[in-house]
This record gives C-alpha cells, sequence and structure tokens, in this order.
C-alpha cells in the first residue's frame, strides 16, 4: 500500500519567492505547524491509500489524462484559509492559473476512481499551496491580510508528478513518476 496523489511541483524560484513572503510573517505566528518549504505542492488530486496491484493501472490513467490537458502558465498569488479566515485551520497561497486547472483535476481524480484507489478526495477543487495549520481553527484575517498581496513570479506547468506521501515524525514526499501536460493550446 502507499498513500498518493496527483500534484503539480513549482519551480525554486517561485518557492523562494514565496518562502520570503511567509518567513517575513511566520515569527508573529509561533502557534501554527508551518509547512517546511520543501514539501510545498499544489495537489490535483489525492488518491489516499492505493493497493500494490492498482498502481500500474493509476500509473498508467494519470499519464493519459495529464497528457490529455494543456500545460498551463501558473502564479502563486493571494491567501486565504481553509475553512474560512475567521476560523483558519489550513492557511494557503492561492494559485491563478492559465487555462484554470479545475478540468485536469478532475481528469486525475477520476483516473484515481477508476484504477481503485482508496480515498479519492470528493471536495471541490480549490487550488492552493498550504503553508501552515492551527489546530484551533482560530482568527487569521490579520495573517491572510498581510499575505494577501502576494503574488509571485510566472511559469509554466509541464507535468503532474504522482507522489508517494511518507507520513509520520518526519513527513516527507518521493515522486514515484512525471507525466508530461500536453502541449500548449
Amino acid at each position: 500500500m502507499s498513500r498518493l496523489f496527483a500534484g503539480l511541483l513549482p519551480p525554486g524560484e517561485a518557492l523562494d519567492e514565496a518562502t520570503l513572503a511567509v518567513e517575513a510573517v511566520r515569527a508573529e505566528w509561533p502557534g501554527l505547524r508551518w509547512v517546511d518549504p520543501a514539501l510545498w505542492h499544489v495537489t490535483l488530486a489525492f488518491f489516499g491509500e492505493v493497493a500494490d496491484r492498482a498502481l500500474p493501472d493509476l500509473r498508467v490513467r494519470v499519464a493519459r489524462a495529464a497528457a490529455r490537458h494543456a500545460r498551463a502558465s501558473l502564479r502563486l498569488a493571494g491567501a486565504g484559509a481553509f475553512p474560512s479566515a475567521a476560523r483558519g485551520r489550513i492557511i494557503w497561497l492561492g494559485l491563478r492559473a492559465d487555462p484554470p486547472l479545475t478540468r485536469l483535476a478532475g481528469s486525475l481524480t477520476a483516473a484515481g476512481r477508476r484504477a481503485g484507489a482508496g480515498e479519492v478526495d470528493g471536495k471541490p477543487f480549490h487550488p492552493h499551496l498550504t503553508l501552515a495549520r492551527s489546530r484551533d481553527g482560530g482568527d487569521l484575517r490579520r495573517l491572510i491580510g498581510a499575505l494577501g498581496a502576494f503574488e509571485g513570479r510566472g511559469w509554466e506547468a509541464e507535468a503532474v508528478h504522482l507522489v508517494r506521501s511518507h507520513t509520520g515524525p518526519q513527513v516527507r514526499y518521493e515522486t514515484v513518476d512525471v507525466y508530461p501536460l500536453g502541449r500548449r493550446g
């Protein structure tokens, strides 16, 4: 069994800009659990625990889904919290995409379902990069306001990454495969 997701990995330059923005406010929020920037990614589809026997089919289906969708111009921009800034549990940077990533995310989720992935996430897709988590769901409006004007450099997403998540005291991610997106339309 492997815990898997499909995602986009922003380039180092985009992550460096985001890191600088976060570092400017991080010390004011010591009660948050900040995600290590080395783990930052944009989840397109969460598959959960996938049986080893289902992995070959998942690989084929994710590759097909990626190939059917155009490359996208992306930019980290804005900030927010789930479920809301007033009761935030997850603090994120937003993602602007052209074309939007909704159809790609839907195709990848469908690929996971067809391959028998165990926990395909049915939540509405909202592209973001998770920065931190709050245990108590506190008022994060001031933090969201401080990060809300952030707008990073643009880049082109060229591939979808199938990633294995190793949980435990030290979370780490391992890229299983990389699937090229179709050419820009």
